[in-house]
């Protein structure tokens, strides 16, 4: 095996134990009725650094931790394969969708495609969970109400400030981490 390649599952596999660190302490973190998924930032990284395949490998990875998160209960006993399903596919795509972004617009500058690829990390996780709420969990929140109701909860109080929060610290954070990588990585 290459030194590149050790060096590259290395990486991989410490941002896995990262994001498994941060989303375990996600679970307790919560600002509202869902808990922030600070995991998306070793997802972001991991596309950045490492390509689509890693960022996927990552978002995969996420969605197995967040099946065993307590704030999937609800969802595992409303469809037990519907929440399987939408757990380990909305992370992993938008690993995936990250790091083939970051590829695209880092010919042309690396910072604004570390900006761009750490957006579509929160923005597909959250925009596939919406979708799965509006299809396959839909029964699961019609005790609220009305769907007028139900869109006002899950956009207001489900997703509102947890995707804004995430939205930033990934935003913030993941570029900024992956440009000291990259400078350390130029050094050695």
């Amino acid at each position: 095996m290459k030194n590149d390649q050790v060096k590259k599952i290395t990486g991989v596999a410490i941002l896995l134990a990262i994001e498994i660190v941060l989303q375990a302490m996600g679970n307790y973190i919560t600002p509202s009725v869902v808990s922030i998924n600070l995991s998306l930032i070793p997802i972001a990284l991991g596309a950045i650094l490492y390509g689509p395949l890693a960022g996927a490998l990552l978002g995969f990875g996420n969605g197995l931790v967040v099946l065993l998160s307590p704030s999937t209960e609800a969802f595992l006993s409303y469809s037990l394969f519907g929440t399987i399903v939408v757990c380990l596919l909305k992370c992993t795509i938008a690993g995936f969708l990250a790091g083939f972004v970051y590829k695209l617009i880092a010919k042309k500058n690396t910072l604004i495609g570390s900006i761009v690829a750490s957006l579509v990390v929160p923005v597909v996780n959250t925009g596939l969970f919406v979708l799965a709420v509006f299809t396959i969990f839909f029964g699961l929140f019609q005790p609220i109400g009305t769907t007028d109701e139900i869109m006002k909860y899950v956009f207001l109080i489900m997703i509102g400030w947890n995707f804004v929060i995430e939205f930033s610290i990934t935003a913030i954070l993941s570029p900024t981490i992956a440009r000291v990588i990259n400078i350390i990585k130029k050094e050695q």
